[in-house]
C-alpha cells in the first residue's frame, strides 16, 4: 500500500447557514472528484462506504497515565458541561477560557490548580500549532516575574468547551481495565501481563483496539454529554427525539476521523456526516443543522472500526526496519517496524522492541514527528536524534536513551536503571527503579505511582542540529521546570521517591557521532551549581596535568605511568559499563554515516 494523499481541508463550523453550505460543498466536492485525485460519478460516490475510526493522538496522548480523580466521571462532567452553557457570557461557552476552567476545576470539581492546568496545557498541546506561535507562548510564560503575572498571561487562553469535555472524558481510560484485543502479536504484544507491582496494562493508551471498545461502551455518554440542555430528559438522558447539534459532531471531530472507501483521503468526522449518502442513515437535517440522536448514534456504531494507521496495522503491515543487528550468542532478534509508507500526511508511528546490547543511532526522515515506542530493550545505547512527537519506554534495563526534542510527551514506564536525555514538552514516569532523567523542559516532571529512587538532572548534551530540531516542535530553552516535579498518586507526598543529582555526581555527556549544523553548546547553558562542579573539575586535572609535566619523569617511568593510567582507565570503563558502549561505536566515518541515515 503506497503513500495516500495529503489530508482534508479544515473544519467547518459555524451558525446554522455554516452548516446547511457546508453540507451542499461536501456534496459539490465530492461529486466533483475531490479526494485524492481520483474522478467519482455521482452512481460511484452512492456505492461508496464511509469507514470512521478512533484517531491516535486523544487517547495515545491525551489520556494522561494516571487515573483520573472521581470527579471528572460522568456525572460530574454534565454538570459542568450544564454550567458552562449557561455561563457562556462568562468565557465559557463555546470558548473555556482558562480562569474560567481554574473556578470549575478548582471551586465545583475540587481540584488542585496544578492538576488543573496539566489537563488544561495537555490539551492545548494537542491541538495543531505553528511552532513560532508555541515559541512565543514559552516566551511570554518565561517573561513572567510572578504568580500574578504568571495568571494573567495563562488568563488569555482558551480551548473549544465541547472538545474540552471529550477530552476530560477521555481520562477514563486510564482508569477502565479493558479486554486486551490483539492476539497473537509476538512483539511487543499489549496483551502480555506486566510484572507483579509493575502496572500492567499501561499499553492500553497504544492499543487502537483498546481505544475502539472504549469509544463503542461509552458512545452514549459521550453524545449526551455534547448535547444542549433542552434536548435532555429530566433524568439528564437523551430521547428518541433528541437532535444532536452540528456543532456537537464537529467537536466529535476531535476523537473521531474516516474516510470514503477508494477515495484515498481522510476527513475529519463532520465532513462525513455532512455527505448526502449518510445523512439519511445518521439522521441528518438541513433545516434544523443537526442530527437525530439514535441515528447518528446507530451510524456511528456501524461504521466505527479499528484504527488502520495504528499499532496493530504498524504491528502486522508495517515496514521492518534493519536498524538493529543481531547480537552473536543470544537468541533475541531486535525488531523495528514504522507505518511511514502506508499513512498519509498524518504523524508517523515506529515501535522498537528487544534491542539488546548494542549501539543504535537514527537522525532520519522516518523519526520526524513520530510516535515512537521502545520496548523490551537492554543493555543499550540508543540515539534518535530527530523531531519527534511522542516517545513511550518500556520494560526497559541498564540503557541509555538520547532522544531529539520531543514535541508532546515522553513516558517511561516499569524500566529498571535506564536514563532518559531529552528536551521534551513534558516527562512522566511510572513504576520506575534506579532511573535518571536529565531534560529540558517547560512544564513539571509528572511522578507517578509505584517510583523508587529517581533522579532529576539538567539537561547536558548537544548535537550540531539541535536548536534546529527544537525550532522545528516549538520547543524554547525557558521555562525550564527540570527541577520542580508534581508528585501524583499514592506517593504525592512522598517527596523521598526523587531528588536532584547531586553536582559532584554530574558530567556532561558528549553524543559521538559527527552531524551538520551550528549548535556548539547545551542549549540554555547549565544551572550554576553544576557548572561550578564541572569548572572545579577541570580545575583539578590542570592541576594533576601540571604535576605530571613537573615530575620530571623518565622515559621509562612515563611509560610505566602511561601503562597504569590506561589500567585504571580500562577498569573504571569496565565499571561503568561505558566499554560496552565504546566497543558497539562503529568508526567515524562510518558511524556518522549511520547517524545521519
Amino acid at each position: 500500500m503506497g503513500a495516500l494523499p495529503a489530508r482534508s481541508a479544515p473544519p467547518i463550523r459555524g451558525s446554522h447557514f455554516t452548516g446547511a453550505w457546508a453540507a451542499d460543498q461536501w456534496e459539490a466536492r465530492l461529486e466533483a472528484g475531490w479526494g485524492g485525485g481520483r474522478l467519482y460519478g455521482k452512481g460511484a460516490v452512492m456505492a461508496a462506504a464511509v469507514a470512521l475510526w478512533v484517531r491516535t493522538e486523544p487517547p495515545l496522548l491525551g489520556a494522561l497515565p494516571l487515573p483520573p480523580p472521581a470527579r471528572l466521571g460522568r456525572p460530574y462532567l454534565r454538570k459542568m458541561a450544564a454550567y458552562a452553557r449557561r455561563r457562556a457570557a462568562e468565557g465559557c461557552f463555546p470558548r473555556l477560557r482558562w480562569a474560567s476552567w481554574r473556578h470549575i476545576a478548582c471551586g465545583k470539581l475540587r481540584l488542585g490548580r496544578g492538576l488543573a492546568w496539566l489537563y488544561f496545557q495537555r490539551f492545548l498541546r494537542l491541538l495543531p500549532a505553528p511552532p513560532p506561535r508555541s515559541l512565543r507562548r514559552a516566551e511570554a510564560e518565561a517573561a513572567c516575574g510572578s504568580a500574578e503575572e504568571l495568571e494573567r498571561e495563562r488568563s488569555k487562553l482558551s480551548v473549544d468547551t465541547l472538545q474540552f469535555l471529550l477530552f476530560l472524558y477521555l481520562q477514563q481510560l486510564s482508569r477502565l481495565s479493558l479486554r486486551t484485543a490483539i492476539r497473537g502479536e509476538q512483539w511487543p504484544s499489549p496483551a502480555a501481563p506486566g510484572p507483579a507491582g509493575k502496572g500492567a496494562g499501561q499499553s492500553k493508551n497504544w492499543n487502537d483496539q483498546d481505544h475502539l471498545a472504549f469509544v463503542l461502551a461509552h458512545l452514549s455518554d459521550m453524545l449526551e454529554l455534547l448535547l444542549e440542555p433542552e434536548q435532555l430528559s429530566a433524568s439528564s438522558h437523551a430521547t428518541s427525539n433528541s437532535l444532536v447539534s452540528y456543532e456537537a459532531v464537529c467537536a466529535l471531530s476531535f476523537l473521531i476521523e474516516g474516510t470514503v472507501e477508494g477515495s484515498g483521503t481522510i476527513h475529519p468526522l463532520h465532513e462525513l456526516a455532512l455527505w448526502q449518502p449518510c445523512q439519511e442513515k445518521n439522521g441528518y437535517s438541513k433545516s434544523n443543522n443537526a442530527f437525530s440522536f439514535p441515528k447518528l448514534e446507530s451510524w456511528l456504531r456501524s461504521c466505527l472500526t479499528t484504527n488502520p494507521f495504528g499499532m496493530t496495522a504498524c504491528l502486522r503491515s508495517g515496514k521492518k526496519l534493519a536498524w538493529a543487528q543481531q547480537v552473536e550468542g543470544t537468541t533475541r532478534r531486535a525488531k523495528i517496524a514504522c507505518n511511514a509508507p502506508v499513512v498519509p500526511e498524518v504523524f508517523p508511528m515506529v515501535i522498537m522492541s528487544q534491542v539488546y546490547k548494542q549501539t543504535l543511532a537514527k537522525s532520519s526522515d522516518t523519526l520526524v514527528g513520530a510516535h515512537v515506542r521502545i520496548h523490551r530493550c537492554n543493555e543499550s545505547f540508543i540515539y534518535l536524534l530527530s523531531p519527534l512527537r511522542s516517545v513511550t519506554i518500556e520494560k526497559c534495563r541498564n540503557s541509555t536513551f538520547v532522544l531529539g526534542p520531543v514535541e508532546v510527551s515522553v513516558h517511561v514506564h516499569s524500566c529498571d536503571n535506564v536514563k532518559v536525555i531529552a528536551v521534551c514538552y513534558s516527562l512522566s514516569l511510572s513504576s520506575t527503579t534506579g532511573c535518571t532523567f536529565h531534560v529540558l523542559t517547560p512544564t513539571q516532571p509528572l511522578i507517578l505511582a509505584g517510583n523508587q529512587t529517581v533522579s532529576l538532572a539538567p539537561f547536558h548534551t548537544h548535537y550540531p542540529m539541535l536548536e534546529d530540531h527544537m525550532a522545528q516542535v516549538g520547543l524554547a530553552t525557558l521555562p525550564n521546570y527540570w527541577d520542580s516535579p508534581m508528585l501524583l498518586g499514592k506517593e504525592s507526598s512522598d517527596t523521598s521517591v526523587f531528588r536532584l543529582l547531586p553536582p559532584s555526581d554530574f558530567y556532561t555527556f558528549v553524543i559521538p557521532f559527527e552531524m551538520e549544523g551550528d549548535t556548539t553548546e547545551t542549549p540554555g547553558g547549565l544551572p550554576h551549581a553544576y557548572q561550578k562542579a564541572l569548572s572545579q573539575r577541570e580545575q583539578k586535572v590542570q592541576i594533576w596535568q601540571k604535576m605530571v609535566k613537573e615530575a620530571c619523569l623518565s622515559k621509562d617511568q612515563r611509560k610505566q605511568f602511561q601503562m597504569l593510567v590506561e589500567s585504571k582507565f580500562y577498569e573504571w570503563l569496565i565499571q561503568t559499563g561505558n566499554r560496552q558502549q565504546l566497543d558497539s561505536l562503529v568508526p567515524p566515518a562510518v558511524g556518522s554515516k549511520q547517524a545521519a541515515g
